[in-house]
């Protein structure tokens, strides 16, 4: 199998927690989104969308999303188990999942694609150039707020986001808390159960890859 990664960008990182999290060595390609290496010829020949990450299999599948390569990578290796065990679980994991993505994830993309100068005419990522829109900025930011109430409201219920272990929720969600950091956010000073349960991940040896 080849990785495809971006040391410098989120999704992924949510790709290579997921691999150190299962003990896997998979060979490694570092494509640098800074230097704009997802658009060339090259890479997009692997994968048209000019977006990261990708797998490809032994069997020559190529899977670009990180939902796709955690589910490939899960069946392959169920354990440590990071998507649920039991129908009840894998809900659950695959549940929190989507809200994570839908509430963090999207609006500090939102949020920084919308106002960085580097992403002028990149507001979304992929091969075609979109115009970037203040007003989406500033709605990124306000939901991107909302996520961080969203996030602390539930870690106070519950160790974990989806589970009582890790799971590839937590890998999301706890990504996303960290990229925050390019719209000038980051965990509000009264969230203690957030403060813990990111003090948590960080100090697992996935986080500090």
């Amino acid at each position: 199998m080849i990785f495809y990664d971006c040391s410098t960008a989120p999704n992924p990182r949510r790709a290579r927690m997921f691999i150190a999290e299962k003990g896997l060595n998979i060979e490694k390609r570092d494509i640098s989104i800074a230097k704009g290496e997802q658009m060339s010829e090259e890479f997009r020949t692997i994968n048209p969308q000019a977006t990261l990450p990708v797998l490809v299999t032994d069997d020559g599948l190529t899977l670009t999303e990180n939902l796709g390569i955690s589910a490939y990578l899960e069946a392959l290796h169920p354990e440590p188990p990071l998507m649920g065990r039991t129908p009840e679980e894998k809900g659950q994991v695959l549940m929190w999942h989507a809200i994570v993505e839908a509430q963090g994830g999207l609006p500090i993309a939102e949020a920084l694609r919308n106002s960085h100068p580097a992403f002028a005419h990149r507001a979304i990522p992929g091969p075609e150039n979109h115009a970037q829109i203040p007003e989406l900025a500033e709605r990124g930011l306000a939901r991107t707020r909302k996520f961080f109430d969203l996030l602390e409201a539930r870690l106070q219920q519950n160790t974990f986001v989806a589970l009582d272990h890790l799971t590839l929720a937590d890998i999301a969600a706890f990504v996303f808390v960290d990229f925050a950091r390019v719209i000038k956010m980051r965990i509000p000073e009264g969230s203690m159960a957030t403060r813990a349960w990111h003090d948590r991940i960080a100090a697992r040896p996935s986080a500090r890859l």
